[in-house]
């Protein structure tokens, strides 16, 4: 699609079409000033772009090395091209495309993994930042801790120079700094995680403490977490999107990211000695407290993303965008926020309800291709957080939850493994086989895989098992979802009296 053209470089940028924004400052003056842990699509078209934008206006010392924690296929597509990348932002109006500089080289970890830590090191680097998503933690579900046992962290445990794990990285590095006697960096994550700041902190600490407790005092007294809140909608990119980015660019890019105009990304104002870019000069919130804006956003934004992953993929949509244009799915998610809101305080300044709006017309932007079975990915990790907080806190006050019942219905009959048609899904969550052969044993009685699914403390932990109301919303929105299917068993629920 893009033969022909010239590849994306520093010295084909100048040729870049003229309908495209190419990156506004001297990138032969850029120096590096932050590692990023977790080189996917999203910190590309979101934390990348507010970098880019604040070099645009502040030149200075931060750019961007990028870390590849598994796979080096980001290196082999983005250092042919120096770096450089498109991000094509897509709307009702059409797309627009600028190019990317502020990412200056591509590491990857399982190649060289003491070229990483060196770089993590290196003094000009105030901030190591990740998104690396929730697997990529080594969290134990059921305690929130560091999964100490886990393949990874007991070989970084015996090799901590050449370490596999976001965490063994980030404390062999620190621990580089301190020996060497520098400070520390500030550890930056970017990944929607419950106070990911402070629960990345403990894990780092959890695992200092296997190998030094003089490491793990150090690390606790002087290094910084602060928790942050990141959103934008960024789907796969797609070989179409590649020959978009041709189109508008006239140079071959393959490694074009794609998102909708919306960003936000709310940041816990504690960097050591102050040290970061002035991010909120762009549009970034330096707050004191990330707590409320994560809140709201893991709740309503993330909860409603994936009930309509799994109501939508269980209806036959391939996106969000055609789940929501479904007058039945959309009338759904709309009541699910009533739901929600009432259990969710709102940040400084915020109204909910608007909020909810704003989200509605996000989920309905029919040029953002957010595929619903991308959403449902790994969500044994996502249901916790998104879903079952919400339902803890309804009962919690006696109140009832028919939309969040069957959102988990619907992922309970998504990781079965087989949709309303009788076709296999292609589940892919880190406890794919134990869901399959717990539910596979338990039979086809919607009582008796109900009762299965929730004997998984790693999910549902032991409180929501013995709550007969949760039982009974859950059996019974999973029977209606078995007669009637995602839309019908919607369709039917009682419109909202009261919240």
């Amino acid at each position: 699609m893009t033969a022909g053209l010239p590849l994306l470089s520093r010295t084909t940028l100048a040729g870049a079409k003229a309908v495209t924004t190419l990156p506004g400052y001297a990138r032969d003056r850029m120096r590096t000033g932050i590692v990023h842990l977790g080189l996917g699509a999203f910190v590309r078209a979101h934390q990348a772009l507010y970098t880019e934008d604040l070099l645009a206006s502040e030149p200075g010392d931060w750019g961007m090395v990028g870390v590849s924690l598994q796979r080096p296929d980001q290196r082999n597509r983005l250092m042919p091209q120096d770096g450089l990348y498109t991000a094509l932002q897509k709307d009702r109006l059409g797309v627009s495309a600028r190019i990317v500089g502020c990412l200056g080289s591509v590491l990857v970890a399982p190649e060289d993994p003491v070229a990483v830590v060196e770089a993590m090191a290196d003094p000009s680097v105030r901030i190591v930042s990740l998104t690396v998503t929730e697997k990529g933690y080594c969290i134990d579900p059921a305690t929130g801790r560091l999964q100490q046992h886990h393949p990874d962290i007991q070989h970084d445990l015996e090799h901590p120079g050449e370490p596999r794990t976001a965490v063994g990285f980030i404390l062999a590095a620190l621990e580089r700094r301190r020996d060497e006697g520098m400070a520390p960096f500030t550890v930056l994550c970017c990944d929607n995680l419950p106070s990911n700041g402070r629960l990345l902190a403990s894990l780092v600490s959890d695992f200092a403490a296997l190998r030094d407790c003089g490491l793990a005092t150090w690390v606790e007294t002087h290094a910084a977490f602060p928790s942050t809140m990141v959103d934008r909608i960024v789907p796969a990119t797609t070989d179409e999107d590649i020959a978009e980015a041709a189109r508008l660019t006239g140079l071959a890019d393959a490694a074009p990211v794609v998102h909708e105009p919306y960003r936000q990304w709310v940041i816990e104002d504690q960097f050591i000695d102050r040290a970061r870019p002035r991010w909120e000069n762009v549009g970034a919130e330096l707050v004191s407290d990330v707590a409320p804006y994560e809140h709201m956003k893991l709740r309503l934004l993330n909860g409603a993303h994936s009930a309509l992953a799994y109501l939508g993929y269980l209806a036959g949509h391939e996106t969000i965008a055609d789940t929501v244009a479904d007058p039945v799915l959309k009338g759904f998610v709309r009541d699910l926020w009533q739901e929600i809101i009432p259990v969710v305080p709102a940040p400084p300044g915020t109204d909910l309800s608007t909020y909810a709006n704003v989200l509605l017309e996000r989920f309905s932007n029919p040029a953002i291709r957010h595929r619903t079975w991308q959403i449902a990915m790994d969500g044994s990790q996502k249901l916790p957080q998104r879903l079952l907080a919400t339902a803890r806190e309804r009962l919690s006050r006696n109140l009832p939850l028919p939309r969040i019942a069957l959102a988990i219905a619907a992922w309970l009959r998504y990781v079965g493994g087989i949709d309303e048609r009788g076709r296999e899904i292609d589940v892919r969550d880190p406890l794919a086989s134990q869901l399959r052969t717990v539910l596979d044993r338990a039979g086809d009685a919607p009582q008796d895989r109900v009762r299965a699914i929730l004997s998984i403390d790693a999910i549902f932990g032991s409180d929501l098992p013995r709550d007969a109301r949760f039982e009974s919303a859950l059996i019974g929105a999973y029977t209606r979802l078995l007669s009637r299917g995602a839309r019908g068993a919607a369709e039917e629920l009682p419109t909202p009296a009261g919240c």
